[in-house]
């Protein structure tokens, strides 16, 4: 028994990782300057959404201001990923959210309305409060600190 839940983990690891590495090549897709952040929905092994961080459509892209600092209106990936969920046929209920850095307060209360049960994360953000508020809200966190195999 405990050898088959070990074999079980160390696929699903392998999966995590994978889905990490093309959330992460995702992010690069973002015009942000100060964090390019990439993040994938993935249902029954099936990438359903993705998103990177930028300004809404129609916007320029630039994410920071003259000063260097990011607009207000910036979308986060895991926003975007959600969004982009919202608008097809498909449901993030009981889905993972493999996003390359830990959600802030804002997006963990959409990842949970969302329905999503899982996130897996590369690294932290600079406030773990959306962090500990998934984790009130039953869902499953995992953090993935190597992406290589």
């Amino acid at each position: 028994m405990h050898v088959i839940n070990f074999m079980q983990k160390e696929k699903q690891l392998k999966f995590d990782k994978a889905y990490l590495r093309i959330a992460r090549e995702w992010g690069k897709l973002s015009h942000c300057k100060r964090k390019q952040v990439g993040a994938l929905i993935v249902k029954g092994r099936m990438i359903i959404s993705d998103g990177y961080n930028g300004t809404p459509t129609g916007f320029e892209n630039p994410c920071e201001d003259e000063e260097g600092y990011t607009k207000w209106y910036v979308l986060h990936a895991e926003a975007n990923a959600i969004l982009k969920v919202a608008g097809s046929t498909q449901s993030c209920e009981g889905a993972t959210l493999y996003i390359t850095m830990s959600p802030c307060k804002e997006c963990s209360k959409l990842i949970h309305q969302a329905g999503i049960k899982r996130l897996v994360y590369h690294i932290d953000y600079k406030d773990n409060s959306g962090l500990d508020f998934l984790r009130k809200a039953g869902v499953e966190l995992q953090q993935v600190n190597e992406l290589n195999d």
